[in-house]
Order: structure tokens, then C-alpha cells, then sequence
């Protein structure tokens, strides 16, 4: 018998009753019985058996591999406790005298956003201490402190996905060391697959709202245990995209006169790495999505809780294909950074004009106080 401890729980397993290390009667392969204990309960062989032997005990199968993978799982939640994401973000506090109030994440083909910040100083990814690194194609894999219009801002040169083998929580970890480190506001970008038939590749898609259609299979950022220091238990998300930056971007877009290339919509995540069937495009659309991708979302949800003030945007990289005889061409990764190479003029003006607007308005908050 042997007793394991999961976030103070002794799960104790041993080998399925009249059952072998192979097999047992019922067909279960390689399987355990596994029991839930009080802190503190005997692990021993004698007490195993008398719960087995307790009509009322609750036995559940299950494999040994997976036993361990879940104590895995629950270490990494543990390795990005609220005192691990302090420590990076006093990593980059001890390091730079720039305090940023924006935070700003650049998707994929999108990294030439940062080449607008000055005075500039920049962490590679691998440098940064128990810091993911980013392994996708354009994706830097930089952490950027600088000024955008006059702003004090840090900008994320590559973000980490599910599809990566990153847990959500792990993808998001940075929003959590970017509110440490000081921001107020996060501005999100990412390349997405347009789903809505009156976008086009090369246009742009304020995010309105998302669906989040990871959550709905259970798969949260904010799943375990709730540290309150970053925020509430049950964040609300009616307002996830900031209403007074929305109408704001609707100001800044009229000034660029690009009101033909830009729209409202709402974005969705998926897993990824995969591209969708026409089938669950079609799905996706029945439900409302403007547009699809396989990042964001995780990110707004964990910014939300932690009370970050959120704008994003979607640069429409593709078309995607709801008809089994459709003329699209397939999605693939190489378009989807070209596009964003070709519109990434467009899109780091729009940035800036926002940031610019946005200063203004801090201004003059600050000076009515």
C-alpha cells in the first residue's frame, strides 16, 4: 500500500480486488482502487482493508500512470503560487526602473508592435526565472519595457498556448506577473481565422465579447484553489472587453478612416494545433463567432480576475471555410504570420492611436485629482 498526498488529501491505492498488476476479473487493466482519507489517516494495509470491507466506502478505479500524472499537475499548480509570480515580477522590479500601466501582448505576426516602444530594455524569455518559453513561429519569446506615446508600457513578444503542453493557468501565469509588476490595462492581440462572411483577410475584429468554448469541458485558468490576492473566487465576465475602450477604438477607427476594415465581433479559443473541420465551423457560427483562434481567452478570464481593464483585437488572417465546396484555401501557420507581417503597419498604428487616446484621458483624471 502506498499513500500519496494531493493539495493535503492521502489518496491511498493498492492493487484492484481478486485482480493481478495486469488485469483483474471485471477486465480493468493495470488498474488501483483509490480511497480519499481525512489528513492524517493511518496509510496502512490494516486500515485499506476495513474501508474495503465498509459497504458505505466509495472505491474508485483507477490507473496508477494517471495517479502520478495528477500528482504532477498538482506540483506545477503549486510551482505558480502567488510567491513564485511575485519573485518573477521582482525579477523584472529589480531590473528596470520602468513601471508600465499597460501591458500588451502581441500575437502571432504581430511582434513588430514592439519595435514602436522606445527606450527600450528587453528579457529573452529563457533568461527569465521559472518562465515558460514561447515555441511557436513568430513568436519572439521576448518580455519588453519601454515607452509607447509617452506611456510607460510592457509588451509580450509571444505568448504560451494549450496546444504547447502548457496547462491554461501556465499560459495565462504572465498576465498575473504583468498586474505584479504594476499594469492597470491589458491590450490583447491575436491572429484569427474570420468566420463571419463579411470579413475579410486583412481586416480587423475588435472583440466585443468571446465564448469560451474550453471552459464549457471544465478547463479553466482559475481552476484550484482561489488565492484572493489576486482576486475573487467567482469573477463576473459580463464586461470582459472594456465598453469605454471599445467606443473608444470606434473613435480611433474613424480617424484612420479604416471604418470598412474593422469590425465588432466575438472571438472564441480552441485548443489547437489543429485548424476546424467545416462541421465545427459551421457549429461555431450557429453560435454567434465572428471570428476563431487558440489564444486570448484564457488571458482575458485571468486578467478579469486580478481587475485588469481589457481591449483586444483580431487581426483576420484567413477565411474560414463553412462549406465542404468552398473555393478557401486551407489554414496554415505560413499565412497566418505573413498576413500579419503585411498588416502590421495598420495594426501598430491602431495601437498607438489607442494608448495615445488613453494617456489623455489618464492625464486628466490625474489632474482633476
Amino acid at each position: 500500500m502506498t499513500g500519496f498526498t494531493i493539495n493535503g488529501t492521502d489518496l491511498l491505492k493498492s492493487k484492484a480486488l481478486n485482480g493481478s498488476a495486469n488485469g483483474d476479473a471485471n477486465g480493468r487493466s493495470n488498474n488501483y482502487i483509490a480511497e480519499e482519507c481525512p489528513n492524517g489517516a493511518t496509510s496502512s494495509t490494516s486500515n485499506a482493508n476495513n474501508a474495503n470491507n465498509n459497504n458505505n466506502s466509495q472505491q474508485i478505479y483507477v490507473d496508477e500512470a494517471e495517479v502520478e500524472n495528477r500528482m504532477k499537475m498538482v506540483i506545477n499548480e503549486e510551482n505558480y503560487s502567488y510567491e513564485l509570480i511575485k519573485e518573477i515580477a521582482d525579477y523584472f522590479l529589480e531590473r528596470t526602473s520602468i513601471r508600465p500601466v499597460i501591458g500588451i501582448i502581441c500575437g502571432s505576426g504581430l511582434n513588430s508592435l514592439a519595435d514602436h516602444i522606445t527606450d527600450i530594455q528587453a528579457f529573452d524569455y529563457k533568461d527569465i526565472p521559472n518562465f515558460p518559453v514561447s515555441t511557436v513561429e513568430g513568436h519572439v519569446g521576448r518580455m519588453i519595457f519601454g515607452y509607447l506615446e509617452g506611456m510607460p508600457v510592457v509588451a509580450m513578444q509571444g505568448r504560451f498556448h494549450y496546444y504547447e503542453g502548457y496547462p491554461l493557468a501556465k499560459c495565462s501565469m504572465p498576465v498575473r506577473v504583468l498586474k505584479l509588476v504594476g499594469i492597470k490595462y491589458l491590450f490583447a492581440t491575436n491572429a484569427a481565422g474570420g468566420l463571419n462572411p463579411k470579413y475579410k483577410v486583412g481586416d480587423i475584429m475588435i472583440v466585443r465579447d468571446h465564448i469560451n468554448i474550453m471552459g464549457f469541458a471544465g478547463n479553466s485558468p482559475l481552476q484550484g484553489p482561489n488565492d484572493p490576492r489576486f482576486g475573487p473566487r467567482f469573477p463576473p465576465m459580463t464586461n470582459a472587453y472594456d465598453r469605454h475602450l471599445v467606443r473608444k477604438a470606434r473613435k480611433v477607427v474613424r480617424e484612420m478612416g479604416i471604418e470598412n476594415d474593422v469590425h465588432e465581433g466575438v472571438y472564441t479559443c480552441l485548443g489547437g494545433p489543429n485548424y476546424e473541420t467545416v462541421a465545427e465551423l459551421k457549429m461555431l457560427r450557429i453560435m454567434g463567432v465572428d471570428a476563431v483562434g487558440m489564444s486570448t481567452v484564457h488571458e482575458v478570464i485571468t486578467a478579469r480576475h486580478c481587475d485588469l481593464t481589457v481591449f483586444a483585437f483580431s487581426l483576420i488572417t484567413n477565411k474560414c471555410a463553412t462549406d465542404y465546396d468552398s473555393s478557401e484555401e486551407d489554414a496554415n501557420h505560413e499565412e497566418v504570420v505573413m498576413v500579419g507581417k503585411s498588416r502590421q503597419s495598420i495594426c501598430g498604428e491602431l495601437m498607438c492611436r489607442m494608448i495615445r487616446d488613453l494617456a489623455q484621458d489618464i492625464q486628466q483624471k490625474n489632474g482633476k485629482k
